[in-house]
């Protein structure tokens, strides 16, 4: 239950001074008397402005912290929300200097006693991790939720050296959220300012990524994986299944020195009290007890579960949404565990043949497959927000080459990484290929578990592409995103390799074929028995405060659409990421919050790739009304990417900023 031990005091907006003049907008929550008896502070820090976008979600977090006796803050990134400067890259180290500036802040306020935790999910995860590893002294604990410790491998933009369509929709998230002003109820007449500083120059973010295409020091900076002995404070690494950022988890509870812990559920990319698909969990009683195990010294207990807790989730039919997922929680107490075996699978023709006994075949098997295979791919990171996971298989397994299994002889439960050996050619310079791993009923429909991407010209590494021999045989191992499945007896594995998999991943230049030597090939699995510490774990049902009132004026929408024209042949993916129109009434503002994508191919002509996203957005309060458009489009050629971009913003209806980007972007084996 929630039961608050403390009476709350709000501060709506604090500025932080930063050491260049720069004040940082923060929100805090403390209990009333923390001045007299001072806690420990919980800092958020992120860039989606604490005082509209993410306020009803702050809503089920802070105050019970500060009720349970923390000061917890929600801080704006420079350059976001409610702070002045301007903001024009992820993590950059001016962000990570004000972020140590932040922490140093918090600990010598006199409602604080010295000790600070982290916490946030995606961004606020990352920086959580970077601030850590520069150890500040007052940071004492961190919880990331949906966040990496490699940049390169494990984000959003690249995946196997391969370039993400998440890329293109993220970079054009960040390009509307950077276009609105601060408020002017809290920053006074000096928004207007602040307001075209940012949209001078927050800058074109796509062009950044895509302009650093092989893993370098671009991507190396804030990746903690580069040395994970820098971080010295406890930490707890949270995600779901359905989430972009499950691997992470496994890497650091492998490789970190210090206290940790593991927590993974079938949730999409959102905090675990709030977690879709279910079930959800009381997110808030775990923070609290690990916050007051490593923050207030108490004996909770937490440090001695499992080092992993993870939802293993059953089979079920395959659909873009589900509210639930089936399953059991499972515990291990160290990873990686003893308690997980692997098993080998060689690749035959049609076929996945696990006894050994059995006589090599050999095969040379040809796979080119059409650009639609991908369309029914899902979201790399799911948000739950409309059908964003993955359809049925059999759509995209007639343009692949698909292994099955024989019928499991008896349920088969897997938790960690899946890794394919592939022995191949490929008979253009340029080219990639998708592995797709799917649970197959009997009846036919066929679900995917977990899948993972690979440039072919990366086989010496992801920091070295080279071309490609056309025809010239190369070993490659492809690491398969972390799972945890249960495969029913009756059913069947399939492997399913593609050379192309849009608009999840964006394809070669040009058409290319794929020959499997399939006797040199196998499927690795990490295979586990039920063991006794599963039944350790057991969370509460989600509860949390009562968030402020919100009204809802116009109505969202989220959809995916799959359009072709079977006499043009042009095939269209189009996403509708409508939040509606809606009313925060306790701030009386109006927000407008509409974007769409559109990904695009005409037959297998890969010169016609092309994915575009509008967003608009509007803030509105009696007099003062503020809107932004802002439209991305990539398209490439052999040789390069292009973009073109638009940037226009308005004040009560007069467009008072108008911008436009074109850059060219050379192709680098990609």
């Amino acid at each position: 239950m929630m039961e608050a031990k403390h009476r709350v005091r709000q501060l709506e907006h604090v500025s932080i001074p930063m050491r260049d003049g720069v004040e940082l907008a923060a929100r805090i929550w403390l209990p009333a008397d923390a001045e007299q008896h001072p806690v420990p502070a919980i800092l958020e820090y992120i860039p989606y402005r604490k005082r509209d976008f993410t306020r009803t979600r702050d809503a089920t977090m802070h105050p019970w912290f500060a009720a349970n006796g923390y000061v917890s803050v929600r801080v704006d990134l420079r350059g976001s929300g409610d702070s002045s400067g301007v903001l024009s890259d992820e993590y950059l180290p001016q962000e990570l200097d004000d972020g140590e500036a932040v922490i140093d802040w918090l600990a010598s306020q006199p409602w604080c006693n010295g000790r600070v935790g982290m916490l946030g999910i995606s961004w606020g995860g990352f920086n959580g991790l970077q601030i850590a590893a520069r150890r500040p002294k007052a940071l004492q604990a961190v919880v990331a939720v949906s966040a990496t410790d490699d940049r390169y491998a494990d984000d959003v933009h690249y995946m196997g050296g391969c370039l993400l369509g998440d890329n293109l929709s993220w970079a054009s998230v960040m390009f509307a959220f950077n276009s609105l002003p601060p408020d002017p109820q809290l920053v006074g007449s000096q928004w207007r300012d602040l307001w075209h500083q940012r949209l001078e120059g927050s800058g074109l973010w796509l062009e950044k990524w895509l302009s650093h295409q092989q893993r370098d020091a671009y991507w190396q900076h804030g990746s903690v994986c580069e040395n994970y002995d820098a971080i010295r404070c406890p930490v707890m690494a949270v995600s779901g299944w359905a989430d972009g950022y499950t691997n992470a988890v496994f890497r650091l509870l492998e490789h970190l020195k210090v206290p940790r812990l593991g927590l993974i559920g079938p949730w999409s990319h959102k905090y675990p009290h709030q977690g879709v698909p279910g079930p959800a969990i009381a997110f808030q009683q775990e923070l609290l007890r690990w916050w007051d195990r490593w923050l207030k010294d108490r004996d909770t207990g937490i440090d001695r579960e499992p080092k992993l807790r993870a939802w293993v989730q059953d089979s079920m039919q395959p659909s873009a949404h589900y509210r639930h997922r089936p399953g059991r929680w499972v515990a291990e107490h160290h990873w990686p565990s003893s308690n997980v075996v692997t098993w080998s699978f060689r690749l035959a023709p049609g076929r996945l043949i696990q006894k050994q006994e059995e006589p090599e075949e050999t095969a040379a098997l040809t796979v080119q497959s059409p650009l639609s295979v991908g369309f029914f791919a899902g979201k790399w990171c799911s948000y739950a927000a409309g059908p964003d996971l993955p359809h049925d298989q059999r759509e995209e397994d007639g343009g692949s080459l698909v292994f099955d299994s024989q019928p499991l002889e008896q349920d088969l439960t897997l938790l960690g990484a899946p890794e394919v050996d592939l022995v191949l050619a490929c008979d253009k310079p340029v080219g990639m290929v998708a592995v797709r791993l799917s649970d197959v009923a009997p009846d036919g429909k066929a679900t995917r578990c977990t899948y993972g991407l690979y440039n072919l010209n990366h086989w010496a590494g992801h920091d070295r592409a080279q071309p490609l021999v056309p025809g010239q045989l190369y070993r490659i191992r492809v690491k398969l995103n972390d799972l945890g499945q249960v495969f029913p007896a009756g059913h069947s594995l399939r492997l399913a390799v593609s050379s192309s998999y849009w608009p999840l991943a964006w394809p070669s230049p040009e058409p290319s074929q794929l020959t499997l030597h399939t006797q040199e090939c196998r499927l690795w699995l990490p295979t586990r028995q039920p063991q006794p510490e599963d039944d350790e774990v057991a969370f509460e049902a989600p509860t949390a405060p009562t968030p402020p009132p919100v009204t809802q004026l116009e109505p969202g929408e989220h959809r995916w659409l799959i359009h072709r024209d079977l006499q043009t042949n042009h095939s269209t993916l189009e996403v509708i990421k409508d939040e509606g129109r809606y009313h925060l009434e306790d701030i009386d503002l109006v927000i407008t919050d509409r974007t769409r994508e559109l990904y695009s191919h005409e037959g297998d002509d890969f010169q016609s790739i092309r994915g575009e996203v509008v967003a608009e957005r509007q803030l509105q309060r009696q007099d003062w009304d503020v809107r932004t458009r802002t439209r991305t489009l990539l398209t490439s050629d052999s040789e390069r990417f292009l973009i073109d971009a638009e940037l226009d913003a308005y004040e009560n209806n007069r467009r008072v900023f108008s911008r436009n980007f074109s850059k060219s972007i050379p192709r680098r084996f990609l």
